[in-house]
């Protein structure tokens, strides 16, 4: 595989949505246990809070020294949309579906800007291509909650917070040659702040960023490990 830019466009999509179905079968209710073992072959490795980890059996993460970190999919939680402005009075302070796809492209972004900055920092050479040490990440992040998003409307009126919102984390590993998944990662995440504070862009910003950095720190901590680790 010279190059991974058709992971980027329509099938990223159709593949990310195709492993929520095989993680989230329909029968599955929220109060039922994951499955011990997914349907493209993952085993639970760890449940912890928030947080579910799969990998493949007999997975060997020590060959990767690159990665290739594909474009982020983003999608807001059902209804965010509509419940939000339910509840807004001044029309000008709606937010409208451009501010939905702004707000979307805004944190892609962001999340690439974190994870290739933490993966660097980690040692990691963040790469475009595929080879035998290069390890594919594909990143979601869904059920995105802002809860008070800063649309420049116009007015001085404030709102305060104690949480900026929330997201939770879909991420798979592959292989770039292979294209082998390897191991999955699921983690749902909310900013929580000691205190109440004005929401704005800037607050809003600091604390996904903070996440975000957080689940970079994590994957660079957990592939050091298993890197150390001959199966994974």
């Amino acid at each position: 595989m010279k190059n991974l830019m058709h992971w980027r466009q329509s099938g990223l999509v159709v593949c990310l949505c195709a492993g929520f179905i095989l993680f989230c079968p329909a029968k599955l209710s929220a109060s039922d246990p994951p499955p011990q073992v997914t349907k493209d072959g993952l085993v639970l490795k760890s449940q912890t809070g928030q947080r579910l980890v799969y990998l493949r059996p007999g997975a060997n993460f020590s060959k990767y020294d690159r990665v290739a970190l594909l474009d982020c999919l983003v999608e807001f939680q059902k209804d965010w949309l509509q419940n939000y402005n339910a509840n807004v009075v001044d029309p000008s302070k709606m937010v409208t579906d451009q501010d939905v796809q702004r707000m979307k492209a805004w944190l892609a972004a962001e999340f690439r800007r974190e994870f290739t900055a933490e993966l660097q920092k980690g040692g990691y050479k963040v790469v475009d291509f595929g080879a035998p040490d290069v390890l594919i990440l594909r990143p979601a992040l869904t059920n995105v909650q802002v809860t008070a998003p800063d649309i420049m409307s116009a007015g001085i009126e404030a709102t305060i917070v104690r949480s900026a919102g929330s997201a939770t984390l879909y991420l798979e590993l592959w292989d770039s040659i292979s294209r082998t998944i390897l191991a999955r990662v699921v983690d749902a995440q909310a900013d929580q702040q000691p205190f109440a504070q004005q929401a704005n862009s800037v607050t809003n910003a600091a604390a996904a960023d903070f996440i975000l950095k957080n689940w970079a720190d994590d994957l660079v901590r957990h592939l050091d490990a298993a890197r150390k680790t001959p199966n994974g």
